[in-house]
């Protein structure tokens, strides 16, 4: 199955609801506030296995750091940011936040594919 609009992305995490998601999520967003892509990687950690269903929606390098095979600087990030997102104990604020996120990763994910 393949997620062709952030709505029915919206409604699979919804429907998977984690904390530690979005607790990963804010976590890059500290570290590193430019990186959406790395945000929202962190945002779809625990669904990695379905990596492929976003690939089309949200491009290349999101698909590589869920599958793990980004530069190693942004596996580590994403990895370590995964890891203290499990036992960090602050407000993450809730998913429709990160609605707009994921919708810029998309917009420009589009503009790249109607370049190539």
């Amino acid at each position: 199955m393949e997620l062709r609009s952030v709505d029915q992305l919206m409604d699979l995490l919804h429907a998977c609801g984690s904390e530690h998601a979005l607790r990963t999520a804010a976590l890059l967003r500290r570290s590193r506030p430019a990186d959406k892509e790395l945000q929202v990687a962190g945002l779809l950690l625990g669904l990695g296995p379905a990596a492929e269903a976003f690939r089309g929606l949200l491009g290349d390098r999101v698909h590589r750091l869920l599958r793990r095979h980004g530069p190693t600087t942004d596996d580590d990030l994403l990895r370590l940011a995964g890891e203290d997102g499990l036992t960090a104990r602050f407000d993450a604020g809730v998913l429709e936040d990160w609605r707009a996120v994921l919708e810029l990763v998309a917009a420009h994910n589009s503009r790249l594919e109607s370049v190539d």
